[in-house]
């Protein structure tokens, strides 16, 4: 099985104050002991998920913590918690493509994203709190 992570599970995890924390803490743990097989994100959702966690919370460190979850921490020794898949033109083309037609309305140009990768790299499941993507994903949350 694998599965991609949406930014709204890291900045629940990272935000004590979210209405979703436990939930996100709650799977956050269950990746981390490899419930869900093997766990992706991409380089937009890296860039939602710091840039909603510093927004929302004010807070540089609670930023920085998302980022060592997602990317690990030599220094820390943490381990990356996911493989990193990058949004290259192919993917940006199909996502812009879709976006424009308006068809997904309610679902961010990242989201767009998400979705041509799932399918790209046959990926089973995608984590989030997003109900956007019901019925487009098969969704945990």
């Amino acid at each position: 099985m694998s599965v991609f992570i949406d930014s709204n599970i890291f900045v629940a995890f990272a935000n004590k104050r979210d209405r979703d924390h436990s939930k996100g803490k709650d799977l956050m743990n269950r990746l981390r002991r490899g419930e869900f097989g093997q766990p992706y994100s991409s380089d937009y959702v890296f860039d939602e998920a710091i840039t909603t966690a510093l927004v929302r919370t004010g807070r540089f460190d609670a930023a920085v913590k998302i980022g060592k979850i997602i990317l690990g921490s030599r220094e820390e020794s943490i381990p990356s918690l996911v493989r990193l898949i990058r949004v290259d033109e192919r993917v940006f083309e199909e996502a812009w493509a879709t976006f424009k037609t308006g068809r997904f309305e309610g679902l961010s140009f990242t989201d767009h994203t998400i979705l041509v990768q799932l399918k790209e790299f046959k990926i089973d499941a995608l984590i989030s709190f997003d109900t956007g993507f019901d019925g487009l994903a098969a969704r945990i949350s």
